[in-house]
């Protein structure tokens, strides 16, 4: 799965690629199962964690902060009635499952630790990926949140700057259910937050760079088909509108590092040495 010298071209220029056609519906429908699985087995009598990035105080909390290295259920912001109840089915409310479902569950480690990825990963200037995070994302219909502007280098600092995320669309996404919006070209542009944990400090959103986030003129939708594969430099900053239509958009993502390139100690996620991040061609 070499990229062309046009496609290493154009994720230069703008940024971002966009692969169509990379899975196919049998592998989307494998993982959705998969992950209507896991939502199913999640007791939500034991805890109600709420993932927004509205409030990015929501990170602070220890469930967030120590899910790195297994896997856990986080709700919408809007899922609850003004009795915190849930206002819906848990399966209609849950925001998304993180972090670690590509290297701990066979489902979904089949679908990350995929040989193609590391031939896409090398052609936008991975040689040694390491993957460090995944995410299945539910953007549900009708309370699907909110993602703000943000750039993913503000959560997996390296020197150099390395993080890439790769976004495999498993529904269709468009304007009106909440898909991608990206600034082409903006990844030239300086690093604003980092998101920094520690001893003496605890974790803390800090802005860095006065760098205002783009206008929405700037923007442009990234609008695809099941199957499609997105992938961006962390240094690009993106957002998600809310959902507000009948209609969910379900998304996978997985987030690398180059190995070459030192990992932050302060970085939220970390691995212990017993169980390390592995590239993409690294099998279950």
């Amino acid at each position: 799965m070499e990229l062309s010298l046009a496609q290493r071209e154009q994720f230069a220029a703008d940024g971002f690629l966009v692969i169509p056609n990379f899975k196919s519906a049998a592998d989307i429908a494998e993982l959705r199962a998969r992950a209507e699985q896991i939502v199913e087995a999640f007791d939500e009598r034991e805890r109600m964690p709420i993932f927004t990035t509205a409030d990015e105080r929501t990170k602070n909390d220890e469930y967030f902060l120590t899910s790195g290295s297994t896997i856990r259920c986080f709700f919408e912001a809007d899922a609850f009635n003004a009795q915190g109840r849930l206002a819906q089915s848990k399966a209609l409310s849950i925001n998304k499952i993180g972090h670690a479902m590509h290297d701990l569950d066979p489902v979904f480690a089949r679908f990350a630790h995929d040989a193609r990825l590391e031939d896409v990963a090398a052609g936008v200037g991975l040689q040694r990926p390491l993957v460090y995070q995944s995410m299945y994302i539910f953007k549900q219909p009708g309370i699907g949140g909110e993602v703000r502007w943000h750039q993913d280098a503000t959560y997996f600092v390296t020197e150099p700057i390395s993080v890439t995320t790769f976004w495999f669309a498993l529904e269709a996404a468009d304007t009106t259910n909440g898909c991608l919006w990206v600034e082409p070209g903006g990844q030239r542009g300086p690093l604003r937050e980092r998101f920094t944990v520690d001893a003496a400090n605890g974790a803390v959103l800090e802005r860095i760079d006065p760098t205002p986030w783009p206008e929405n003129a700037n923007a442009v939708p990234v609008e695809v088909d099941p199957g499609t594969l997105v992938v961006f430099g962390g240094l690009l900053p993106h957002y998600s509108a809310p959902n507000r239509s009948p209609r969910s958009r379900h998304a996978f993502t997985l987030h690398a590092v180059d190995a070459s390139a030192p990992y932050a100690p302060t970085n939220w996620l970390q691995r212990a040495a017993e169980f390390p991040a592995r590239g993409f061609a690294v099998s279950a």
